[in-house]
């Protein structure tokens, strides 16, 4: 395993009941990496998101996120709250749904993790949330409340909120699939941003033509398997696989040029 990955997954599984959603899967993200996740719906891919950060537990495997790792091998490995809550703090994540306290401000959304949970003075926070406000390209709107704002304003912030915790890697869930068609681009737009500057980014992406120019590589998952990774444009535009092939057919037309 090389020392410059900064995600590192081996033999994770998981089952709900009777139906077993993540089947040994082993990868690694290095550092300052984007790797896609592609799929049909029900591949487990978020699943397998949500099991880096650890809000769905494996039943078994082994995450190692920087320097913190945890063994699921057996149930007395299992981690208590004080250790669950170390490794969450080395991963942003952002969801399909924006999550933002409807209650408070844009600013105050955003100092909110920096001052409950880092501990941050208030002034720092607020310096803290105007700069990442101004990376999202929303410093105008820091006094505005949420219910204000686009779909696309709104997962933007959601991505400043998640970067405000100083985190060593981003996770995003299908971060655009929420909304309208016209929007996509202004999230895309960031996170394409984020991946210049080198942060490490694990995503589940429907946006194939972004999968294929923004990621190092991509991960086509099937019915809780890995059926094929490599390089973002091989598995794109020249799969080897026949279920990947399949799968991307359906967006043939819409990947337009590289």
């Amino acid at each position: 395993m090389s020392e410059k990955a900064m995600i590192e997954l081996v033999g994770v599984q998981k089952s709900f009941g009777n139906l077993t959603v993540l089947k040994d899967i082993t990868l690694n993200v290095k550092r300052g990496n984007v790797v896609a996740l592609i799929g049909p719906s029900g591949s487990g891919k978020s699943t397998l998101l949500r099991s880096v950060n650890l809000l769905t537990v494996p039943d078994k495997g082994f995450i190692r996120v920087g320097d913190q790792a945890i063994d699921f091998s057996t149930a007395q490995n299992l981690p208590g709250d004080k250790e669950l809550s170390a490794f969450r703090a080395r991963t942003g994540m952002v969801f399909q749904s924006f999550n933002l306290f409807p209650h408070m401000s844009v600013e105050q959304n955003v100092m909110e993790g920096p001052v409950t949970v880092l501990r941050q003075s208030k002034d720092e926070a607020r310096a803290l949330a105007h700069d990442l406000l101004g990376k999202v390209g929303l410093a105008e709107k820091a006094s505005a409340p949420p219910d204000s704002l686009s779909g696309g304003q709104k997962q933007r912030v959601a991505i400043a909120r998640a970067l405000a915790m100083k985190p060593d890697v981003m996770l995003f869930d299908e971060a655009t699939s929420a909304l309208d068609p016209e929007l996509v681009g202004e999230v895309l737009a960031v996170i394409r941003s984020l991946a210049g500057e080198g942060m490490t980014m694990l995503l589940v992406t429907h946006e194939m033509a972004f999968a294929r120019d923004v990621a190092d590589r991509v991960v086509f998952m099937r019915d809780g398997c890995v059926v094929e990774e490599g390089e973002a444009k091989q598995v794109i535009e020249n799969p080897s696989q026949a279920a990947t092939k399949a799968f991307l057919s359906h967006f043939h037309g819409g990947l337009g040029p590289s």
